[in-house]
């Protein structure tokens, strides 16, 4: 049997070739003479050599830069474009690759400006999308699991480059725009110009207070964490495997596909207990003891350390709460709303004092909603977490919802009840009372128009082929055909 190799021609055909084929597709007598150390022709025979069909199992469609776009990264974009329900408006097969490449470009730029992100955003951002999925299967782990056939470790090693990708090109975005301002001059003639059937329809908008209760994990869960955590501790220490195995097996961190590394980080972005120890390990031989984040209980070890910067590995380990505790949660706020509703106290008091939700008790409970790099009171229906939205639809303002569970920004199910503070429905904008919404509207198109530029600037210097069957297609930016 023949051995074989594996080639990538740019814009051409992955294909499998014979040991001694040239990446042009033939094999001369020279290479082979030279191979065996015999004598060299001045002039060899060449002999033809073409690949079957059956050979090709991939293809480089595009170049950007020197980064190449295969036809497999079309499908798998168009594949899960599909499964989450997203419409084309156009030809997929055009619109895929050119927003492909795109990507390739804000990326090439992050690298060049240094663009960094930590695996602490990666894992967030990881971290929020499962939460997502595990809402919309119920709030079950278990479901999730079983409609995507992997496993949530498996999910996030899946999902680490892809988010990371994305976190580099959302900074590159905000480095670009950042200095982007409008006026309320602007504003006022962007409105002012816009015919009547033009003037945007402003969707139905609420403000939402939320009180949250962490129920209480039982101590025999937390001990049988720390008892694996310790175990995993143990058969480093004996030589037995390496920590970054242990993080790759068991770690329910996004950064167990690294082997449990976070990249060099700030002590100010990482969780204060997990940083205070941390930042106190001086031998990476060693293995830290057993630390409680709010994400859960971690164990550490020292890579190294760069001025006010860390690079570390950790295994994370997340306790499961129980039916009971659950229930016992969901039944102290259901008396919380009772008396909220008695009057005996307001929700905002509640909120502040006896809320567990860091990011909403210091502000009365007001949840805050980040749209493109603006923050606001304000949301969407769409934009709320499921669970949350699904309890505004039976609320009137000023009403206090029913008990029901969750899964917050950290991963971890809560339970909760909210209050509807403001519901703005949908309308015809207008600038006294929609002013704000005109400023963003106005502000999203001048930082739009500002990337469009940015990209048909770029697109002048950078290298792109593309395979000729693309050449016909109508794409969004000029430049992409040379």
């Amino acid at each position: 049997m023949n051995k074989m190799r594996l080639l990538s021609i740019a814009c051409g055909a992955l294909i499998l070739l014979p040991i001694g084929a040239s990446a042009l597709g033939r094999t001369s007598t020279t290479d082979t003479a030279a191979a065996r150390g015999d004598s060299v022709p001045e002039k060899a025979p060449v002999k033809e050599f073409v690949a079957p069909a059956a050979s090709v199992i991939d293809e480089v469609v595009w170049v950007v830069g020197d980064e190449p776009i295969l036809k497999s990264d079309i499908e798998a974009t168009r594949l899960r474009a599909e499964s989450e329900g997203v419409r084309w408006e156009g030809n997929p097969d055009c619109i895929i690759p050119e927003q492909l490449a795109v990507e390739k470009l804000f990326l090439h730029q992050a690298a060049i400006d240094s663009i960094e992100v930590t695996e602490t955003e990666i894992s967030q951002s990881i971290d929020d999308q499962i939460n997502y999925w595990i809402q919309l299967a119920d709030g079950s782990r278990e479901k999730l699991e079983e409609y995507r056939k992997q496993t949530i470790s498996q999910m996030r090693q899946e999902m680490h480059d892809e988010f990371k990708n994305r976190e580099l090109i959302q900074k590159m975005k905000q480095q670009l725009v950042k200095d982007i301002t409008v006026s309320p001059a602007e504003v006022r003639r962007y409105f002012q110009g816009l015919p009547e059937d033009s003037i945007p329809q402003v969707p139905t908008m609420v403000e939402v207070q939320i009180i949250t209760r962490q129920p209480k994990v039982e101590a025999e869960e937390i001990n049988r964490v720390k008892d694996a955590l310790r175990d995993y501790t143990d058969r480093v220490n004996r030589g037995e495997t390496t920590f970054a195995t242990m993080a790759r097996l068991y770690s329910e961190d996004g950064s167990a596909r690294q082997g449990g590394e976070i990249g060099f980080t700030p002590k100010a972005v990482l969780d204060p207990a997990f940083a205070s120890v941390a930042f106190n390990l001086t031998d990476p031989n060693k293995v830290s003891k057993i630390v409680e984040s709010e994400f859960g209980y971690h164990i550490i070890q020292l890579i190294d350390k760069r001025g006010e910067r860390i690079n570390v590995r950790h295994i994370l380990l997340k306790p499961r709460v129980s039916r009971e505790a659950l229930d016992k949660a969901s039944h102290q706020l259901d008396s919380l709303a009772n008396d909220i509703r008695a009057g005996k106290f307001t929700f905002d008091e509640a909120a502040t004092f006896v809320s567990d939700d860091k990011d909403t008790k210091s502000n009365h409970g007001l949840m805050a909603n980040v749209v493109d790099m603006m923050r606001t009171s304000k949301f969407r229906m769409q934009d709320l977490p499921t669970e949350v939205a699904r309890a505004v639809e039976g609320l009137q303002v000023g009403e206090v919802s029913a008990p029901f569970e969750m899964v917050n920004s950290r991963g971890k199910t809560v339970c909760a009840i909210i209050k509807l503070k403001s519901r703005v429905e949908s309308h015809r904008a207008t600038i006294t009372e929609d002013f704000q919404t005109m400023k963003d509207v106005v502000l999203a198109q001048r930082r739009e128009q500002t990337l469009n530029d940015w990209v048909a600037s770029k697109l002048k210097t950078t290298y792109v082929r593309m395979n000729e069957r693309y050449k016909d297609c109508e794409f969004q930016y000029q430049g992409w055909v040379k």
